[in-house]
């Protein structure tokens, strides 16, 4: 490889990491936030439940909570599945409309996004996923849709490695946490100000390397909490601010690091692979194949399909909104683990079912010309 060639790659890489720290300040805000605020309101979970006690309401409910950004309320939703304080419809309701953290990328802000499309296309699905979660929600419960299957321990293995026998890996992750959440913090005026599209242009070169040491940190806080200590839950069940504040980190850390990588790879695929204006006219032509691979890669369980297809969407030009659309509704948000893990036949209902709502809605939209 020649040294042009070298640092033609280098400079590609870079550019990635960048802009995947960019939307990741950004994403800090919005995941920390939404969390303080879940945990400032977590004593109104009761409340909800009296709420819920009319069986007609729940789907709706539901619907809204599956509105909310992130995958915390898919996860409370789905203990309450567990605990039959609300109806397969409601659960059903809550998968459809939510947008897991995919909701994040598109509340987010860069040279990469165009702030203003990707706030309408958030309106426009969360408005759509409402619609459709409330309907089917409402049809689910209707038809008496529901798995008879008994709870299954598929989920039930211990972590491979204890704490205690762990001390400096995990010291290593917390050190990791503190640094994300330090230069998130450092990142915030500008992701604030990207917001009506401006920045501070005598931060810009501290701005660039502090958003590439958030990607390559979050990068690597990803895969030791996958890997090796298997700390991931994007909702604490403790009343901790302090875990609260942890598990949004873990959060931040998995969403840059998908984001990271579907701007690796949406980008060397257009720019290098294909070239721009072939790629556009790939795109333009082949809009019912996009939609069909979009479901399918919503529903793929967690967050990270649903991640990857709003990057695609702020990245590719010309990419289907009613792709964009089908993802959303596919998807289920980690909400869907917990669920297989007590049920695994209602994990895969909520699931099936979903994509071919997907798929249906996808082909509408792109019909009526949305």
């Amino acid at each position: 490889m020649s040294s042009a060639m070298a640092t033609n790659y280098w400079s590609f890489i870079l550019s990635n990491l960048e802009a995947a720290g960019a939307i990741g300040g950004y994403v800090s805000l919005s995941v920390i936030g939404f969390a303080l605020i879940s945990f400032a309101s977590k004593r109104s979970q009761k409340k909800i439940q009296n709420v819920l006690r009319p069986k007609w309401v729940q789907p709706i409910v539901g619907a809204f909570l599956g509105a909310i950004p992130g995958c915390g309320a898919t996860i409370v939703v789905a203990s309450l599945y567990k605990n039959k304080k609300i109806s397969f419809g409601g659960l059903f309701a809550t998968f459809i409309s939510t947008l897991g953290e995919g909701s994040f990328v598109l509340l987010g802000a860069s040279n990469e996004a165009d702030v203003t499309g990707n706030l309408r296309a958030y309106a426009t699905i969360t408005i759509i996923g409402l619609i459709m979660g409330i309907f089917f929600g409402c049809i689910a419960d209707i038809l008496g849709i529901r798995s008879q299957a008994l709870p299954s321990n598929a989920n039930n293995t211990e972590n491979p490695m204890r704490k205690e026998d762990n001390n400096a890996v995990l010291s290593l992750q917390r050190v990791m946490q503190y640094a994300i959440l330090m230069m998130a913090i450092f990142l915030a005026p500008n992701s604030i100000m990207a917001l009506w599209g401006g920045g501070i242009e005598s931060m810009a070169t501290f701005n660039y390397w502090i958003s590439i040491a958030l990607t390559i940190t979050c990068i690597q806080s990803f895969l030791i909490g996958k890997f090796i200590t298997r700390e991931h839950d994007c909702f604490s069940e403790s009343g901790d601010l302090k875990s609260t504040l942890s598990h949004s980190v873990i959060d931040v850390a998995m969403v840059v690091t998908y984001v990271f990588a579907g701007l690796l790879i949406a980008n060397y695929i257009i720019d290098i692979l294909v070239g721009p204006e072939t790629f556009d006219m790939w795109m333009g032509s082949s809009k019912i194949l996009v939609i069909a691979i979009a479901a399918l890669i919503g529903v793929t369980p967690g967050c990270g399909g649903m991640i990857a297809v709003a990057v695609a969407f702020i990245t590719i030009p010309n990419f289907p909104m009613p792709a964009l659309i089908a993802a959303a509704i596919a998807t289920s948000g980690d909400g869907i683990f917990p669920l297989l893990a007590e049920n695994r036949k209602d994990g895969l209902l909520v699931s099936f079912y979903g994509l071919l709502i997907a798929l249906v809605v996808g082909y509408f939209t792109l019909l009526i010309g949305i």
